[in-house]
C-alpha cells in the first residue's frame, strides 16, 4: 500500500515538473519569437480621402506609382457685371496639374494656374502615420514644400517685376491630423510664407498661418470638409481676409469630386492663404464657388499583377 502512494506521490511529481519546464520553455519559445517576429502596427488608413481638404493640403500622399490628374477652378461674379468672360460666371480661374507618386511617403507635383499665371511645383513627404489604439505615434505629420513662379502681375501689383527671383514665392507646411473615428478626422498646418519681393516696404516678406481643416463623413462615399487660414502677420498695403470654404467631398471609385463654397480665388497657397482679398459671404465679388475634379491612374498597376 505504502508502495502504491510512493508511486502516486512519484508520478504527481513528475507531471508538476514536466508542466514547469514546460511553461518555462514555451515562455522563452514567446520571448524568442516577439523578438524575431514584434506585432506588425496598424496603422490609420484615409485619415482624409484625397490630397486635399478642400483647398488645400491634406497629410495624405498617392501611392507608389500613382498619378494624380487634377483641375482646380473657382467661377465668381463681379459687382454690376463687369467684364464677364462667362455665361456660367464673370470670371474663371483654373489650375491643371500632375502629381506622382515617386514612393508611398514621397509626391511630387507640378501646375499651371490661369489667374495671374502662376506656375507651381512641390514635394510632399509623409514623416509620420498614425497607429490604431496605441499613442505611440497618435498623429499623421506630413511635410509640404511648394514653390511658385508668377508670371502675370498678381493681386494690387504688390510684387516686384524686376528680376526671375523677384516672382518667386516659397510656402512651407507642417500637416498634422488626427484620425478621431471612421467619420471624423481634423488637420492643423502651421504655415511660412516667402516672397522674393514686395514693392511696398511696410509688407512683410515673411508670413506665417494657421490652417485648421476637418472632414466628416456622411455616410457612402460622400463627406462634409472645411478648412480656415488665419494670417498671424497679414498685409499692411491692402486689404487681405483669411481663407474659408466648406463643402462636399464625392469620392467614385478612381475619381474624387470636390464642391466649394469659398472666398478664396487663388489655387495655390501663397495666393490663396496670404492673398485673399475678399471676406465671406454670398455678395459679389465675394462669393466664389470652387469646383475640383481628380483622378487617380494606376501607372504600376500591370507590374504589381
Amino acid at each position: 500500500m505504502s508502495l502504491m502512494k510512493n508511486n502516486i506521490l512519484f508520478n504527481l511529481l513528475f507531471f508538476v515538473c514536466i508542466g514547469i519546464s514546460q511553461s518555462i520553455y514555451s515562455q522563452d519559445l514567446l520571448e524568442t519569437l516577439e523578438k524575431e517576429y514584434p506585432d506588425t502596427p496598424q496603422y490609420e488608413m484615409a485619415t482624409f480621402k484625397a490630397t486635399r481638404i478642400s483647398i488645400g493640403h491634406s497629410v495624405e500622399n498617392r501611392k507608389k506609382g500613382v498619378l494624380e490628374i487634377m483641375a482646380m477652378n473657382r467661377f465668381w461674379n463681379l459687382p454690376n457685371n463687369e467684364k464677364s468672360q462667362s455665361f456660367v460666371a464673370d470670371k474663371l480661374s483654373t489650375r491643371l496639374a500632375l502629381e506622382y507618386g515617386v514612393s508611398d511617403r514621397l509626391t511630387f507635383g507640378v501646375g499651371g494656374t490661369t489667374l495671374d499665371g502662376i506656375f507651381d511645383s512641390f514635394l510632399k513627404y509623409r514623416l509620420v502615420r498614425q497607429q490604431k489604439n496605441t499613442k505611440a505615434s497618435p498623429f499623421s505629420i506630413t511635410l509640404f514644400q511648394n514653390i511658385s513662379y508668377r508670371g502675370k502681375k498678381g493681386y494690387k501689383n504688390i510684387n516686384l517685376y524686376d528680376s526671375f527671383s523677384d516672382r518667386l514665392a516659397y510656402t512651407s507646411q507642417l500637416l498634422i491630423a488626427h484620425k478621431f473615428t471612421s467619420q471624423f478626422s481634423l488637420q492643423i498646418s502651421p504655415t511660412y510664407i516667402h516672397r522674393g519681393s514686395s514693392r511696398f516696404n511696410e509688407d512683410p516678406h515673411n508670413q506665417f498661418a494657421i490652417g485648421v481643416g476637418a472632414r466628416y463623413k456622411l455616410g457612402g462615399h460622400v463627406a462634409i470638409a472645411s478648412e480656415y487660414s488665419h494670417v498671424l502677420n497679414p498685409l499692411k498695403s491692402v486689404n487681405t481676409y483669411n481663407a474659408f470654404a466648406i463643402g462636399v467631398n464625392w469620392e467614385l471609385s478612381d475619381v474624387m469630386l470636390q464642391f466649394q463654397l469659398t472666398n478664396v480665388r487663388g489655387v495655390v497657397e501663397d495666393a490663396f492663404i496670404a492673398q485673399t482679398p475678399f471676406n465671406f459671404n454670398f455678395n459679389d465679388p465675394n462669393f466664389v464657388f470652387g469646383f475640383n475634379a481628380t483622378f487617380a491612374l494606376h501607372l504600376n498597376q500591370k507590374k504589381n499583377e
